[in-house]
């Protein structure tokens, strides 16, 4: 617990240190013109929010027990304002990319006087009238950087609780009649200990129930670190309710390996909290198991399996083989997996008849940007299926963009999602 402590506050204070040290350069240079006094005031009050800011980190990482309103602000202030920090360092390094090969074609050139080469490579000394290059990429720097400031606050106060509802018209080959028709709905992400507002949540169940699913899945991570996070929201998460019932499976965050150390007595209490929550909420949680769903006197298989991630740093817990063991020879088979490696890794070489596997973890970045024809986000690069269907031959996966978040307390270009499908 305290050494992965200790690592994410080392994590924080690095990036803190390099982006406040490569924008203050920007802000110095744009400050030389003024005073003595006011580039020392400056300077200051700079290096003095920095200061604060370590401090407040320190705070949310070593007190699990912070009131999450308190954490959330801290860690969202944090994020908004570092990532525009970094916008800024784009444009800082653009201009030292430029710096850098003008000094290069003017040392290969061998100006012959070094004042010549000195306007060049110091904008800042030029006489003209005219803005200098240099000078211009830093100051649209510092103003860009503000864009994602305000997009980021945004993204918090606006988008966090934002639940959109996502139809989508599933085609799976062999599908039963009687099932022709059938709505399920797909949940993941809650991530119950990074809520604060209860209405907003409450609202996000009307609009789940509202949808009137014949089925509801949950694909995992109900908390962030402990069981306890989900209680406060039990009351209102109870009220999820689909006729045919609402299954639910285990992600990396529900197994307490975050907070708990390997040996921690306390982490085995823990798991067996965390299932009486999905049973106590009328969730049926399924580990590495099967069933059938019968409607009409045909049925379709359900398997639900614990998290297996091809990354070192995810659980293995998931278990196919054990999952299927004796399942019935049904003509559909559904799949809830948390993690969308697990399909590529797993289930495409072990279990080629899965029609379809459902999943989440990805929260489908929680930024990026997304519009009917185009869809981008940085955890593309770590996951190729990331957010919405992917097909491969007759194998389809789902990956839900998650109806809660984690770590930045909002969402840019990626909004929460409610996905429901129709069989056909």
């Amino acid at each position: 617990m305290h050494a992965f402590h200790l690592t994410t506050l080392s994590v924080i204070l690095t990036v803190i240190i390099i982006l406040d040290l490569y924008v203050w350069q920007a802000i110095r240079f744009s400050c030389r013109k003024l005073s003595d006094k006011k580039q020392e005031t400056i300077k200051y009050i700079f290096w003095g929010i920095t200061l604060l800011y370590i401090i407040l980190a320190s705070i949310v990482i070593f007190n699990p027990k912070l009131d999450i309103q308190y954490r959330n602000a801290i860690f969202g202030t944090f994020m908004s304002l570092y990532f525009s920090k970094l916008f800024v360092c784009i444009f800082l390094l653009i201009d030292d990319i430029r710096r850098f090969f003008t000094f290069m074609i003017s040392f290969f050139r061998k100006k012959k006087t070094t004042v010549q080469v000195d306007t060049q490579i110091l904008p800042e000394e030029n006489t003209s009238n005219k803005i200098s290059r240099g000078k211009f990429i830093t100051t649209t720097g510092l103003i860009a950087g503000i864009a994602p400031l305000i997009l980021m606050t945004r993204g918090i106060t606006k988008n966090a609780y934002n639940y959109q509802v996502i139809p989508v018209p599933l085609k799976l080959n062999n599908l039963p009649s009687s099932f022709r028709g059938l709505k399920i709905l797909q949940l993941s992400d809650i991530h119950s200990g990074s809520w604060s507002d209860r209405d907003a949540v409450k609202a996000g169940v009307d609009l789940i129930n509202a949808q009137k699913a014949d089925m509801i899945f949950f694909t995992g991570d109900l908390v962030n670190f402990k069981a306890d996070e989900a209680y406060p929201w039990m009351d209102i998460l109870s009220k999820i309710k689909a006729p045919m019932g609402v299954f639910s499976i285990l992600g990396n965050h529900d197994y307490g390996d975050y907070y708990y150390a390997p040996d921690d007595p306390e982490k085995e209490q823990n798991m067996l909290n965390l299932y009486k929550v999905h049973k106590d909420m009328g969730w049926q949680l399924m580990r590495n198991e099967h069933l059938t769903i019968n409607l009409g006197g045909q049925r379709i298989g359900l398997i639900g399996v614990e998290n297996w991630g091809d990354k070192d740093r995810f659980p293995k817990k998931g278990d196919l083989q054990i999952a299927t063991k004796n399942i019935p020879d049904v003509p559909v088979k559904l799949l809830l997996s948390h993690d969308p490696s697990h399909w590529e890794a797993k289930v495409k070489p072990e279990a080629p008849d899965v029609d379809i596997m459902f999943a989440g973890h990805t929260h489908g970045g929680q930024f990026g940007i997304e519009t009917s024809w185009f869809k981008y986000s940085p955890v593309q690069h770590a996951y190729k299926q990331w957010a919405g269907m992917y097909e491969e031959g007759k194998q389809k996966i789902y990956v839900n963009r998650g109806f809660g978040f984690i770590g930045f307390p909002g969402r840019v270009g990626i909004l929460p999602e409610i996905t429901v499908f129709e069989l056909v």
